[in-house]
């Protein structure tokens, strides 16, 4: 019998084999803002985006792939079924702190490297230095454990989290969520996104 949770993982990371292999199948849908990218994550998990949303499918966690699973409900689909309105963030305590919990299990040690990027990418979209740290240290390390031949995906991802911790560092939060939450932007900030790349 199929687990509730593979259909999302399966949709997330296909069925490639090399982490570079599966970045670039699944890249444009991860970083992409495509509007029928969205539609599709609304049409076939918006249910479980809301029932994650609201506090259930705890049981999923009872393994790896299922905490896995969880957590992109709570981290990733509500930025794509919610681009561009505070719902988008909603998820992001719970999952801050389910990846917490997982990690004291060792549950991210149970999963391949490319699944574990979005794990720790929880940290990353966390406007807090300590938790920004905290992204930097896991993708260091998980670089340092890939083989040459593996290792430039990782790359990548231990370079975006530096620059989203710099980016809390020096404003203490993302400026692009101001206009989408209602804070307003100080004059820094104002240059600041009219930079490129500012905008993640």
């Amino acid at each position: 019998m199929t687990a509730p949770w593979q259909p999302l993982l399966e949709w997330w990371f296909g069925s490639c084999e090399s982490p570079d292999d599966v970045a670039a199948d699944k890249g444009r849908l991860w970083f992409g803002k495509r509007d029928s990218q969205d539609l599709e994550a609304r049409t076939r998990f918006g249910d479980l985006v809301e029932q994650a949303l609201a506090g259930r499918l705890t049981e999923w966690t009872q393994c790896p792939e299922g905490w896995l699973a969880l957590v992109l409900l709570l981290d990733q689909l509500p930025r794509m079924i919610f681009r561009d309105t505070p719902e988008s963030f909603s998820g992001d305590l719970r999952a801050q702190a389910l990846v917490a919990q997982g990690i004291a299990a060792d549950l991210d040690r149970q999963l391949r490297p490319i699944h574990r990027t979005f794990i720790y990418l929880v940290f990353e979209h966390c406007e807090n230095l300590a938790v920004q740290n905290e992204a930097v240290s896991r993708f260091m390390d998980l670089l340092a454990e890939q083989s040459e031949a593996e290792r430039a995906v990782f790359a990548d991802n231990l370079d975006y989290a530096e620059r989203h911790r710099d980016v809390i560092a020096r404003f203490g939060r993302f400026p692009h969520r101001n206009a989408i939450l209602g804070r307003e932007s100080t004059a820094e900030e104002v240059a600041f996104l009219r930079e490129p790349g500012s905008r993640f």
